[in-house]
């Protein structure tokens, strides 16, 4: 059943914090689609100055975020932090605080090493031929980030029951365990963010409090549709060879929107038994199965699910059996 719907959340206070592209975006707008008050938090601001540019110095801002939470029936609020700035995210902490007393949805996205970790023909290097101080950065970025955010904001988490920490990665935990993932780096990150969620689940739990690790399935984000040359749009022309662009492999099919990831947060946050989940690692596929809701399409695409019984299980099935 598909709890989360239109004021669903509304008086809610969320926070996510990389909230400007990519999962961010999708996770704060399907928030807002709840009604939830979104606090968007990135270093992408028309705001900002040239020192909180995004690595990777792209258009999307996120006061476009905050204005499409507004747009969608919930109230978005553009807050420039660098997530990797302890006084910056302390001086968050201190304004929500002031302006509303606690926090319900924490999310941490924050990434932003999408280009430091390489294309196919980087992958599966050895540690020591890789660029020591990319891989550093990437630790930092996708781990650092998210612990200094917990310090400052937990507290704001627990000052009443039920609320829901949410920690975004890339695969989940059963899955990363069993498979190496892009370089030593890489790997790294994306499963100490899973376990992430477990020991805070752990810290959190006497609280009442949740906290659940979530991995979308091959996201449509802006930079992967920029990359196959198409939008959100026309995303399925991206498996049709044509000249003068990169072609999709076949299980691009089973692509997903932001939006997607981001109503299987919104449906967490609707649950109130959503303390069942603490501690778990999920995917989008696996919450759209147990809630109900779809991506933008109407459809309910699960690349995970298709990865483990088809591609690596040799099960005999379509691609269209898995959206």
């Amino acid at each position: 059943m598909n709890i989360a719907s239109h004021d669903s959340l509304r008086g809610r206070i969320a926070v996510v914090a990389g909230a400007t592209r990519g999962a961010g975006r999708g996770i704060a707008t399907a928030l807002g689609e709840a009604g939830a008050t979104v606090i968007c938090t990135g270093r992408s601001s028309m705001c900002a100055d040239a020192s909180m540019r995004s690595d990777y110095d792209r258009p999307e801002t996120i006061e476009e975020t905050a204005e499409l939470v507004t747009s969608l029936g919930g109230k978005g609020v553009a807050i420039a932090v660098d997530h990797l700035e302890p006084s910056q995210v302390a001086a968050l902490a201190e304004r929500i605080r002031g302006d509303y007393g606690r926090i319900d949805v924490l999310v941490n996205d924050i990434w932003g090493a999408e280009r430091l970790k390489g294309g196919p023909a980087e992958w599966n290097m050895p540690i020591w031929k890789l660029d020591l101080q990319k891989g550093l950065r990437i630790l930092r970025l996708g781990i650092e980030t998210h612990l200094v955010t917990s310090h400052y904001l937990l507290s704001l988490l627990v000052v009443q029951p039920g609320g829901l920490l949410i920690e975004v990665t890339d695969g989940t935990a059963d899955y990363n365990a069993q498979h190496y993932r892009i370089s030593v780096f890489y790997d790294l990150v994306k499963q100490s963010v899973n376990r992430l969620a477990y020991s805070q689940g752990h810290e959190l739990a006497p609280h009442g409090a949740t906290a659940v690790a979530i991995t979308p399935g091959w996201l449509r984000s802006e930079m992967m549709l920029e990359n196959f040359g198409v939008t959100e749009e026309n995303w399925r022309e991206a498996l049709t060879k044509r000249e003068g662009r990169h072609h999709a492999p076949p299980d691009f099919a089973l692509s997903e929107s932001p939006r997607y990831v981001g109503r299987a947060v919104a449906a967490l946050a609707a649950d109130p038994d959503r303390g069942r989940w603490n501690q778990k690692s999920v995917s989008s596929g696996e919450l759209a199965r147990h809630y109900g809701f779809t991506d933008v399409d109407g459809s309910r695409p699960d690349i995970w699910r298709y990865t483990a019984e088809v591609r690596e299980g040799g099960k005999v099935a379509d691609l269209s059996d898995y959206r």
